[in-house]
């Protein structure tokens, strides 16, 4: 089972042994492969409105997540999420439990829909899982990722509405 908690400042260890490997790797998130720790906190913990960690039953990171408006102004009703999984939890539903619970806490912070802006196309388990949980696919843009290996790929934009009419 995954607990799933907000962030607390003694998780950034455990987070960034997270996303380190993530963004190291260079295909999934458009972040420079050499981005600096200091400048991933800055973007993982310190500019979203909340991140949040899931754990495992003895309390080790599996995963996190990200909560922010996905525009300012007229736009933040509107939020958008980023999700990390560490290696060793993938396939374990740690990424669905963080999707479900990041959209639950969208709601109750009376969000109305929540959307991706730039899922990697080549990334068919995110693209699958967050189709399986109601996203669409709104808009795709040509060959706007620098794929390490791929080459030039495409990224989708992904929506789900919230709230009800």
């Amino acid at each position: 089972m995954t607990a799933i908690r907000p962030f607390e400042e003694a998780d950034w260890p455990a987070v960034w042994a997270v996303l380190e490997p993530v963004f190291r790797a260079g295909d999934t998130y458009p972040y420079s492969p050499d981005l600096s720790e200091a400048e991933a906190r800055r973007l993982w913990i310190d500019q979203p409105e909340a991140t949040f960690v899931a754990l495992d039953a003895a309390g080790r990171v599996l995963g996190t997540f990200y909560l922010k408006p996905n525009q300012p102004g007229l736009g933040d009703h509107v939020c958008n999420c980023g999700y990390v999984t560490a290696a060793e939890a993938r396939g374990r539903g740690v990424a669905r439990a963080m999707c479900a619970d990041s959209q639950a806490i969208a709601r109750a912070r009376g969000y109305r829909a929540m959307q991706f802006n730039f899922v990697v196309a080549s990334n068919e388990g995110a693209v699958a899982l967050w189709r399986k949980l109601g996203f669409e696919i709104v808009g795709t843009v040509p060959e706007v990722f620098r794929h390490p290996r791929l080459g030039f790929v495409d990224a989708h934009v992904m929506h789900k509405k919230l709230a009800a009419d």
